[in-house]
């Protein structure tokens, strides 16, 4: 457990107002168990503390602070990956007077360049975003992000019990200081004599349903099954439960078995032996949603403990999705209004996991026809070096960008960098269109400009035949899709020993962006002229451009990804905004040109991202 160091305010009337204390983790996979440890220290130290400190740390504010600083820590280890800095305090009074004060909560990375992005840019890395800032929201009174120079901070504050119940009877000093003594014994190994008054008629009656309303939000933002999974853990335990398990149905073939994704306790020491209890005998599939009772699992509390289990079926339009499993120690059944509240939260979690496999469905889709829309990977154009930078904004829609290099014989490497007017799979199918005719047209010897005006007719052809009528049905957009297109060849001009190196570069731009030179003496100019966009009309003619890529020069195309990412009412490449970073990587190599513009492009705004973003550099050598 990491050192705690604290500091005391005190206040004009000698009363303590005040209670800091601030530790560092690592950035490592023992950084949240080691927070949660922390926070639990520290609330139990200030809860022997005279006078108000022990008024004011009840059960739900020490849940929620540990559940906050969990999540917020795992969340600044996934994306910044450094040593996380965290913070408590404790306020006897709020910001403006306030009488209830409550708990500040800190969690900084030293990573302030990296932003908090959203899941589905972490689903394209691979990553996990955590839920962190979903939770924030939920829980606290109030909550922001600060960026400094050197660390990136997010914090909350939770308002302080109102009816704490931890709260002190009137009595003498000797026996309040046992009392307090016994609560921070309380706070620091939680045990389950804390929860019988979430059993009571009252809570049930008031407190259910504002339970099942944070529930209902928090799982209705995930989009990953073992993360809803998590969540119904943390949700349940310790609220209504002292320990509990998801298992999911398999993801093979009907009846295949379920895995158990998820095991959740009220003393983190033993969970890894409930785990093993629990996987010897998974709970069969269930047809309906209903709660049924469940045999205890003997070592769940240790060799002597007995308790009720409960084992809930997630069902949701009549499929099976898994099995909710809770336990309770030193209950012989639950009452009938807890079973409820529980099968009214399963149904949630069910409807959480259905849409969470539906959208890994489509991603999933998504992904497989955006492959097949790509190049598998960029040709090595001899005497030029090449790099791609290719980001869709979303992972479970196909992107309207796309890009690709290929040699078209006769010594000729053709390139093209286009973006379709929307997403989705109208765009896909522009693209599926468009990428083969103009890989075809090349390799059968046409020109830049015959590329252009041959492709601009078949697009042009399938627009007027999308408006014919509803041929995919109600609900599908079978209106004209409109492509930007950069496209051109370069032939290079031999390199090594005696070869004159550079290359000869013949390219247009219909409706696109225009392409930027970065040439030796770092300058920066535009490589082609604006013309129509591919698809408007079929008589459109197109001209290119031709110059010569010196050695060390530095062609940039990008999509509007790029140009048109905005901060605020401004655009990226306002003033030139493109050409002025370009001009800052002279002496760079494409690779370092291209995680350049990506990180500009990134870093304009905090806010990630609104459109695919797609870049690729030539650099002659």
């Amino acid at each position: 457990m990491p050192d705690l160091l604290g500091s005391r305010t005190v206040g004009p009337d000698s009363m303590p107002r005040e209670f800091v204390s601030r530790t560092s983790l690592p950035g490592n996979q023992l950084a949240a168990s080691a927070a949660r440890k922390f926070v639990r220290a520290a609330l139990a130290e200030w809860t022997t503390e005279e006078p108000w400190p022990a008024e004011s740390i009840g059960d739900d504010l020490v849940d929620d602070a540990v559940l906050l600083v969990s999540e917020l820590v795992t969340n600044a280890v996934i994306h910044a990956g450094t040593t996380v800095e965290l913070l408590c305090r404790l306020e006897s009074t709020a910001p403006g007077g306030r009488e209830e004060g409550g708990l500040v909560v800190e969690v900084s990375d030293h990573h302030p360049a990296r932003v908090v992005r959203d899941r589905a840019e972490l689903a394209r890395e691979g990553r996990d975003g955590g839920r962190g800032l979903q939770l924030v929201s939920a829980l606290s009174e109030e909550w922001g992000i600060t960026y400094r120079r050197e660390l990136k901070t997010i914090w909350c504050r939770l308002a302080a019990d109102r009816e704490p119940a931890g709260t002190l009877p009137p009595a003498p000093e000797a026996d309040r200081a046992l009392l307090r003594g016994l609560r921070a014994t309380e706070i620091l190994a939680p045990t389950a004599h804390r929860l019988p008054r979430r059993h009571d008629s009252e809570w049930i009656n008031r407190g259910s349903l504002s339970f099942l309303a944070e529930a209902s939000d928090l799982l209705a933002g995930q989009l990953d099954e073992d993360m809803v999974a998590s969540l119904a853990g943390q949700l349940l335990v310790p609220r209504l439960a002292d320990w509990c398990a998801v298992w999911l149905s398999g993801d093979g073939p009907e009846g295949s078995e379920p895995r158990l994704a998820r095991v959740w306790h009220a003393s983190e020491s033993r969970i890894d032996g409930l785990r093993m209890v629990l996987e010897k005998e998974p709970p069969p599939p269930a047809s309906r949603a209903g709660a049924v009772p469940w045999p205890w699992p003997a070592t769940a509390e240790g060799a002597d403990a007995v308790g009720a289990a409960l084992a809930c079926p997630l069902v949701t339009g009549g499929r099976w999705h898994g099995t909710l499993l809770l336990g309770r120690t030193g209950l012989m059944r639950f009452p009938d209004e807890v079973i409820g509240l529980i099968e009214d939260f399963a149904r949630r979690v069910a409807l959480a996991v259905g849409t969470a496999r539906q959208y890994t469905r489509q991603a999933m889709i998504s992904r497989v026809l955006q492959r097949g829309l790509l190049p598998a990977g960029l040709g090595a154009v001899p005497g030029v070096d090449t790099a791609v930078v290719y980001e869709p904004t979303r992972a479970d829609v196909v992107g309207g960008d796309f890009y690709d290099l290929f040699p078209a014989g006769g010594g000729r490497w053709c390139f093209a960098l286009g973006d379709v007017q929307g997403n989705g799979p109208e765009a896909a199918a522009v693209t599926g269109l468009a990428r083969p005719v103009m890989r075809l047209l090349a390799r059968e010897g046409y020109g830049v400009t015959e590329v252009l005006d041959r492709l601009n007719r078949a697009l042009a052809d399938e627009a007027a035949a999308a408006t014919l009528g509803d041929a995919l049905g109600p609900g599908w957009d079978t209106g004209p899709r409109f492509l930007s297109l950069l496209y051109g060849e370069i032939v290079p001009e031999g390199a090594g020993e005696g070869a004159p190196g550079g290359a000869l570069c013949t390219l247009a731009s219909a409706g696109h962006p225009l392409p930027l030179l970065l040439t030796g003496d770092g300058a920066v100019r535009p490589a082609a002229v604006p013309q129509i966009l591919l698809g408007i009309t079929d008589d459109a003619r197109y001209r290119s451009e031709s110059f010569r890529l010196a050695p060390g020069d530095t062609l940039l195309c990008v999509t509007d990804g790029v140009t048109e990412r905005r901060n605020g009412s401004r655009q990226f490449d306002d003033d030139d905004g493109l050409a002025a970073v370009l001009a800052a990587c002279a002496g760079l190599g494409a690779a370092g040109v291209a995680e350049r513009i990506r990180r500009a492009v990134h870093e304009y705004d905090v806010a990630p991202p609104d459109d695919d973003l797609a870049v690729l550099v030539l650099q002659a050598q």
